[in-house]
């Protein structure tokens, strides 16, 4: 779970942004052709080589540019963001986070590349469908995508082959997904439940709402209501009382999985690698139940500009190169998930050998004429709901709470964070 700053923090940021004025991209201040640009981001040791080597072919196509880069773990990224632009040091060009957009947004801490988008200096006519859209907060693009990935529904394949059970399907109700893990449960004589419980899984209770052509938000408040929330955790205390999930909640989904425990669980495109790095396993994975089209390209991490920043032109031109050059595209790989670019996407598929990366990949590009359009990036308020829902399902599932009650009061906390 993705840990948010503080709000002073964001806060002193945000009035460091108004002192120091700002321009929207496109716009270029400072002297001469030679540019230096500043460049954060946090992870590891393999996403800062990749990043580098991007940066490095674009300093090589463009000489007058360089990059003064500064990366560091997950931990304390934010805080450090912010002391930086406190200091005079804000960063030209940064990493953000899905969970964070919105709120460094409507502080007005990014810089607006509508027009850069526009004119096509910043391209995004190769995204799936709604992709360059989860970038645009209150009307204005303030981000663009660095990768992509799909909610999923993963599946031991060798355990189900074994079972004599048929392997799920994309396009599969919820009832017949449902119906599909009893009997494996069955088939297991009880030693493997067919699913891990997604009842207080945020992401599967948002794509389970989209199916029906509803939404998790609405404008600034809660797209759902009590009642929704107890057809919710009814789907899935019956898939209890059916042995279809672990009857008390069950273990962390991915451990679940790879330690044999369940025959399935929710994830995503982007997790599937990783996982089947834990099991000698074949997983394989299909669509999420349900309409396809409540499922979305989702950017787990975006580029976007400093308000503040002196060279706006310059960092939109980045930006582009980043998303977009097919040699920029095979440097950076897939570590912030899939090349937003499909051309791109397609080309680095080319090089890739039979595997699970390559088994993910094919099943994003199958995906992406499926999905339907992404939604608003969530707000700041999500990571609690997310906390909240956990807490509700857990409460039903070990009947500390009454279905009933533990709805009621997701719903209304959830009403009561979002207003905040």
């Amino acid at each position: 779970m993705r840990r948010f700053p503080r709000r002073p923090a964001v806060a002193l940021l945000a009035t460091f942004c108004l002192l120091a004025g700002g321009c929207s991209a496109g716009d270029r201040e400072g002297s001469g052709d030679s540019v230096t640009l500043s460049v954060f981001w946090w992870g590891d040791q393999d996403r800062a080589e990749r990043t580098e080597a991007a940066l490095k072919l674009y300093s090589n196509r463009h000489p007058g540019t360089t990059f003064k880069v500064t990366w560091q773990g997950e931990a304390g990224y934010y805080d450090r963001l912010a002391t930086q632009a406190v200091g005079g040091n804000a960063p030209d060009l940064f990493q953000i986070d899905d969970s964070r957009l919105v709120d460094y947004a409507t502080q007005g801490l990014l810089l607006d590349l509508s027009a850069p988008v526009a004119r096509g200096q910043v391209d995004v006519t190769r995204f799936p469908p709604g992709l360059a859209d989860y970038g645009t907060v209150g009307g204005k693009v303030v981000a663009v995508a660095a990768g992509a990935e799909t909610s999923a529904l993963i599946y031991n394949r060798s355990l189900v082959k074994e079972l004599g059970v048929a392997e799920p399907k994309t396009g599969m109700s919820y009832s017949q997904l449902l119906a599909w893990a009893a009997r494996v449960t069955r088939e297991s004589g009880g030693e493997v439940n067919g699913l891990a419980d997604a009842s207080g899984d945020l992401d599967a209770f948002w794509m389970w709402l989209r199916a029906q052509g509803r939404e998790l938000y609405q404008g600034d408040g809660p797209g759902f209501g009590t009642e929704d929330v107890v057809r919710w955790f009814t789907l899935w205390q019956e898939a209890r009382w059916d042995d279809a999930t672990p009857s008390a909640g069950g273990a962390n989904a991915r451990r679940a999985l790879v330690d044999g425990k369940v025959a399935a669980a929710f994830g995503s495109s982007g997790q599937f690698a990783g996982w089947q790095a834990g099991t000698d396993d074949q997983l394989a994975l299909v669509a999420c139940p349900g309409d396809t089209r409540g499922q979305w390209a989702r950017a787990n991490y975006y580029w976007a500009g400093f308000r503040g920043t002196r060279d706006a032109g310059a960092v939109a031109d980045v930006i582009d190169f980043l998303a977009n050059d097919p040699q920029a595209g095979r440097a950076l790989g897939d570590d912030r998930g899939f090349a937003p670019n499909l051309e791109v996407r397609e080309a680095n598929g080319a090089d890739l050998a039979e595997g699970p990366v390559r088994t993910a990949l094919a099943f994003e590009s199958a995906m992406s004429a499926r999905i339907g359009r992404a939604p608003a990036p969530p707000p700041l308020a999500h990571a609690e709901l997310r906390t909240l829902l956990a807490a509700s399902a857990a409460a039903v599932a070990s009947e500390k709470s009454t279905l009933n009650k533990a709805a009621d009061d997701f719903a209304r906390k959830s009403a009561t964070a979002l207003a905040r």
